[in-house]
């Protein structure tokens, strides 16, 4: 194509012309039918509250969309199988070599699709984020973060929350973490965690009345859970290769040198554990409190103490002579 008589725009002709004017306009029409059955999937799934369902069908227009333009590109531009290999070959070189980020996340995507490794809503831990998954895209994996208990406050970044409860803050994880870092899933299998309340109590304590309470505080709350984790563990044993564990309430002793440390170990919901936490402790002090046992707290005994001499109100020092 020649420019102000003389110039001359190299490789663009007539036809490479036409062909980036039929490139936007397969681009303008995909995107008013990406549009478009976005907006007739929400219209069907409106008034339904199953999320799962509702990001799936998103995925699957958003992968549909991308199939069929990277095809539709294709076809525009490389009619010719020699040219399009060749192509495909300097552009993939070219990705794998200052795309590699990119590149990874993209796969990781794709591996986290096909390997149920999670979905949105689940619970996990990735690239050392906590919290729930409520977007998924083809680079990022988007996290509603949650607090950490005081065992792992000195995490990184720190928490000022101090449970697995939100923070408030949203964070994007990249999709290539799930090469380099393990990925913990709290919900997929089996949403249920264990949890363990501990009570020091002085060895004066009636002990078995404390092992009782902690036990019939521990059943009062988590019956019911304890039957539909059952439920869930026994389905993730058709699944995996899973030892029997038990579901029951118990307790454990710990001796200390100041106290006898009782620790009630019990199944709780992973959504929910602080409430029941809280309600449990609630009971148990109230029944403490009844039963008149105390909560143990450190002691000191003082061994020695060097004599003082006093003469007419002042101290001198001690018997031997020394100030």
């Amino acid at each position: 194509m020649d420019v102000f008589g003389d110039i001359r725009l190299v490789g663009v002709n007539a036809e490479n012309g036409a062909k980036l004017l039929y490139t936007v306009a397969f681009l303008v029409i995909m995107a008013l039918l990406s549009h478009l059955a976005r907006g007739l999937a929400r219209l069907l799934l409106r008034g339904r509250h199953n999320e799962q369902v509702r990001f799936w069908t998103r995925q699957a227009i958003s992968l549909a969309t991308a199939v069929i333009i990277l095809l539709g590109l294709l076809s525009i531009w490389f009619d010719d199988p020699t040219r399009l290999a060749t192509a495909l070959g300097l552009v993939t070189a070219g990705l794998a070599f200052a795309l590699q980020k990119v590149v990874t996340a993209i796969a990781g995507y794709f591996v986290i699709l096909r390997g149920q490794n999670f979905t949105v809503g689940d619970r996990i831990t990735m690239g050392g984020v906590r919290g729930d998954v409520i977007a998924l895209g083809f680079i990022q994996t988007t996290i509603m973060e949650m607090g950490q208990p005081p065992a792992v406050q000195n995490a990184d970044p720190p928490m000022w929350v101090r449970s697995r409860q939100y923070t408030g803050r949203v964070v994007t994880v990249s999709n290539d973490k799930i090469f380099d870092e393990p990925v913990y899933n709290y919900t997929r299998d089996f949403p249920y965690l264990w949890e363990e309340i501990s009570l020091p109590i002085t060895y004066q304590d009636d002990r078995e009345r404390a092992e009782r309470i902690l036990l019939e505080c521990a059943g009062r709350h988590t019956v019911q859970m304890a039957e539909m984790s059952q439920e869930a563990l026994e389905a993730m044993r058709r699944r995996y290769f899973v030892q029997p564990a038990s579901l029951e309430p118990k307790v454990y002793y710990r001796i200390t040198d100041n106290w006898l440390e009782l620790t009630v170990r019990f199944v709780a919901p992973v959504r929910g554990a602080r409430d029941l936490k809280d309600a449990m402790s609630r009971d148990i002090l109230s029944a403490l409190d009844a039963a008149g046992i105390g909560i143990a707290s450190a002691t000191f005994d003082i061994v020695g103490f060097p004599p003082l001499r006093i003469e007419n109100g002042a101290r001198v020092g001690r018997e031997d002579g020394f100030r």
